[in-house]
């Protein structure tokens, strides 16, 4: 099992933390409390603040009413373990290897053309997480849900965990259950029930500053809705591509827990004291979840896969309104904690990691920036491009899932840039480029490379350099198993 810091250096950096955030802070107080939630394979359009007519969210309305919301909100990747990985240290997922859930050799071996990157399934000990950072800082940390990361998320610097493990989603979301590992009544349900450890959480530690980590395992699959709620939506009827009941009932009892949490902490007195973080690990699945106008969904690289619905709120503290124009991304997490609490993002926290070198990994090695300047004063941020690797491959649910390039996979080999209104993907099967304009194509259904080949040569050559930068994989080997003919015979049979 990893090192971890001993309990007495821990108890003095916290201390010595704790006293720099009263200097550098323009406002010295109290810490707030920190709550984060992260919903599970939720949709971009899969609520009612994001466009949707169909799933009722009041709540997640409300509070994304209340503080400022991200239309272009992104997961730093498009499946769910390595999308946390990015989200718990600050950076993209070529510095922690997690690139997708299980093996990096997914689908038929005869469709792989390359031999992918190998895949890491646990996060690195070496690496300081947002937990262990804001326990230092005098925070008591908790993670209530799914943690998918490891073993057990007290090992990566939570005091307190809650149904969390290596499992990626339960068995079933009606007890009993046997992933996650709760003691529960008949008939209980998993979304209540970690909504109830919160609920209760936020009780105890009302008096004390508090990190609660909420990563709901609603809504992945199995879509398992109580029966009103489903009956609620198949009663209503779909609207447009949006039409699955069980998953809406789903969709509406998650916004209902979100906001029985959210009254608690208003009742308790602390919602001018609490910073709250709403957000999807991935994009939606594409036969559950349809995203239009956004191309694809969960597990590729296209919008579908990795646009995601991002809230801030803290009252009298964040303006409120909708973020039409700046990208964010979750890696932008961390750095912006650090900041609204009056540590500078890029401040190094030296403390052993615990990796047997001597050397401790840097809390100021953060691949995000910060959005506290937006979100507290409205100030715009320096453009920046955004990245994405893939070097493994991720076979599709069906046939055409992607409704694009590859009707076999969902996503090959591959990675992605975005700078300003241009997107470009590059693929390591066959050297393939493709560049989308997001501002006039949304749902990337025109490719511009042909038409703008210096751009894409430029945005070719930033990628390349982002690469470098981490040594990433880039190079792969033919993959001996690989048979062009059952390719063929396979896109046949799918094009009826």
């Amino acid at each position: 099992m990893r090192k971890r810091v001993s309990r007495i250096l821990a108890r003095s950096v916290k201390l010595i933390t704790a006293g720099l955030l009263l200097s550098c802070s323009q406002d010295p107080g109290p810490l707030p409390n920190i709550v984060m939630i992260v919903a599970d394979d939720l949709g971009w359009r899969d609520l009612g603040f994001m466009g949707s007519s169909y799933y009722e969210t009041p709540n997640l309305d409300r509070l994304a009413g209340e503080g400022r919301a991200f239309m272009q909100g992104y997961a730093a990747a498009a499946n769910c373990a390595p999308s946390r990985a990015c989200l718990m240290i600050g950076r993209y997922s070529p510095a922690h290897g997690v690139y997708t859930v299980g093996s990096s050799e997914r689908g038929d071996e005869r469709l792989r053309k390359i031999i992918p990157a190998e895949n890491r399934q646990v996060l690195p000990g070496e690496f300081i997480t947002l937990a262990e950072t804001l326990g230092e800082a005098g925070y008591t940390t908790i993670s209530i849900g799914k943690w998918h990361l490891g073993e057990d998320p007290c090992s990566q610097g939570f005091d307190l965990n809650v149904g969390g493990g290596y499992w990626g989603h339960p068995k079933s979301y009606f007890a009993p259950y046997t992933s996650p590992d709760l003691e529960a009544l008949e008939g209980e349900y998993l979304t209540d029930r970690l909504t109830g450890e919160a609920i209760r959480f936020v009780r105890e530690h009302a008096d004390v500053p508090f990190f609660l980590y909420l990563p709901y395992y609603a809504v992945h699959s199995p879509i398992q809705a109580k029966p009103p709620f489903e009956e609620k939506y198949l009663e209503k009827g779909a609207r447009g591509c949006q039409g699955n009941a069980g998953y809406a009932g789903m969709v509406d009892n998650l916004d209902r827990c979100i906001g029985l949490l959210m009254d608690e902490i208003s009742t308790l007195g602390l919602d001018q004291h609490t910073v709250v973080i709403f957000t999807s690990d991935n994009g939606g699945i594409r036969d559950i979840s349809c995203q239009d106008p956004l191309r694809a969904g969960k597990g590729s690289y296209y919008e579908g896969g990795i646009r995601v619905p991002l809230v801030f709120r803290w009252p009298g503290r964040i303006i409120p309104g909708v973020e039409w124009q700046t990208p964010a991304i979750n890696i932008d997490f961390f750095p912006t904690i650090l900041d609204l609490l009056g540590l500078d993002p890029g401040t190094p926290l030296q403390v052993d990691a615990g990796n047997g070198t001597g050397e401790g990994t840097s809390a100021g090695q953060l691949d995000g920036i910060s959005l506290w300047p937006l979100l507290s004063e409205g100030r715009q941020l320096h453009e920046r491009a955004l990245y994405f690797h893939f070097p493994v491959y991720l076979q599709a649910y069906r046939a055409g899932y992607d409704d694009g390039r590859d009707p076999l996979f969902r996503t090959r080999p591959g990675s992605v840039i975005r700078k300003g209104d241009w997107k470009l993907h590059y693929f390591y099967e066959d050297g393939a480029v493709e560049l989308y304009n997001l501002k006039n194509d949304l749902g990337e259904r025109h490719d511009l490379s042909g038409e703008k080949p210096s751009l894409s040569k430029e945005l070719i050559i930033e990628l390349k350099a982002w690469l470098e930068g981490y040594d990433a994989p880039v190079a792969f080997e033919p993959n001996p198993a690989y048979d062009p003919e059952f390719e063929k015979e396979q896109l046949t049979l799918h094009a009826h």
